[in-house]
């Protein structure tokens, strides 16, 4: 049986079919739509579209929003961008050859390398894409210096949508010569295709400012109105970054003057004695002796109405204390308060060693118990009558 094609079109087919080998993504082009119908319905296998990578139109926020998502969803700072024409993004292929940087370039391999190039830049023009990029290769292989090499070879890349292969020829191709308008131009569209428009943009003005042509002026219009956006966009972001961390600076600020000011009235308080420490009504060495009262069990005994009642008398006239000296609660809690004052190495106040007869000081605040002043001198014991026998 003979071949109903003739051998023109079996060559085009098998251009075809190397291309879809090399960049499988473009059996999901709609026009090629019946193609891939065909390929599955013999139970080919079609590998999915990976999941886009480039920017977003509208930025993702996240469910507890930070400071970043509050600029973000600022109705200010929305960005709606054009993702008309962009492409998946391309995987590196390890064939993407870079050649031997460090290796020294001979006349005939300059030559050669020159052949394989005007070789490739005539496949290039009739359509065959792949067999370029390989006599590309061939040629960098031979001169790995060539700029044009891997500007040229980058072209060839962008024309079977693959941006990021393109790109890192023309980065290539500018650490080799800095001026290469080609390589700003060929990287500038790649990074349209991938929707990096800012950086699209600036690599398309570069090229515009060292070889102006009209495709890349056209390209330029392509890619400004969202990059103008995102620059925008980029400005507010900026600035409201800046107001918050001024805002931050002055709570700090605020907030250290504050703790300061705390910590020195905290320190002015505790350089002034209170009123417990040095005494009640300021006499000093009242707060040891109020300290001493609170013994639960002289707090007791003075809530007993007879024993407070001994020791207002008590407080009244010091004198009185002899009528008491038959109690047993109030010489009870007599003795628990020398006992306490004596260990304190203070002295039972209005008490010395032999009793009453010091004058005893009243107890004022003291529950229960009233007092007649304090540390106050005894009253005068009361003059001897006439009929005392007194010689």
């Amino acid at each position: 049986m003979s071949c109903p094609i003739n051998s023109e079109a079996i060559d085009k087919l098998k251009q075809f079919i190397q291309v879809c080998k090399s960049n499988p993504d473009i059996l999901h082009l709609p026009d090629l739509k019946f193609f891939k119908d065909y390929i599955q319905s013999l139970g080919g296998y079609i590998p999915e579209l990976p999941k886009m990578s480039g920017p977003k139109a509208e930025p993702k926020q996240e469910p507890e929003e930070s400071f970043e998502d509050n600029i973000e969803s600022d109705p200010e700072s929305d960005l709606e961008l054009d993702m008309t024409g962009c492409v998946e993004p391309d995987k590196l292929d390890d064939n993407q050859k870079m050649g031997d940087a460090s290796k020294e370039i001979t006349e005939e391999e300059s030559d050669k390398a020159d052949e394989k190039r005007i070789e490739a830049m005539s496949q290039l023009s009739e359509g065959n894409i792949q067999n370029a990029i390989e006599l590309f290769t061939e040629a960098i292989e031979l001169n790995p210096n060539s700029a044009l090499l891997f500007a040229k070879r980058g072209q060839a890349y962008l024309k079977l949508n693959k941006p990021n292969a393109c790109i890192r020829d023309c980065t290539r191709a500018l650490e080799l010569n800095c001026d290469s308008a080609t390589a700003y131009k060929f990287r500038g569209r790649a990074y349209r295709l991938l929707g990096e428009w800012e950086l699209a943009a600036k690599d398309l003005r570069q090229a515009c400012t060292i070889d102006f042509d009209e495709q890349i002026d056209e390209w330029l219009k392509e890619v400004t109105p969202n990059a103008k956006k995102i620059e925008e966009h980029s400005l507010k972001k900026e600035r409201k970054k800046k107001e918050k961390e001024e805002t931050e600076r002055f709570e700090r600020v605020r907030r250290a003057r504050e703790a300061h000011a705390e910590a020195a009235a905290k320190h002015k308080d505790e350089e002034m004695p209170s009123a417990t420490e040095s005494g009640a009504g300021g006499v000093p060495g009242m707060g040891d002796f109020y300290k001493l009262l609170q013994d639960p069990e002289i707090m007791t005994a003075f809530q007993d109405p007879e024993v407070a009642a001994a020791f207002q008398d008590i407080s009244t006239n010091p004198a009185n204390f002899v009528k008491y000296q038959s109690n047993p609660k109030v010489m009870a809690l007599v003795s628990k308060l020398s006992s306490k004052f004596s260990g304190s190495g203070m002295g039972f106040p209005g008490f010395g060693e032999a009793g009453a007869g010091a004058g005893f000081p009243g107890f004022p605040g003291f529950p229960g118990f009233p007092g007649a002043g304090m540390g106050g001198a005894a009253p005068p014991p009361p003059k001897p009558s006439e009929d005392d026998n007194l010689d």
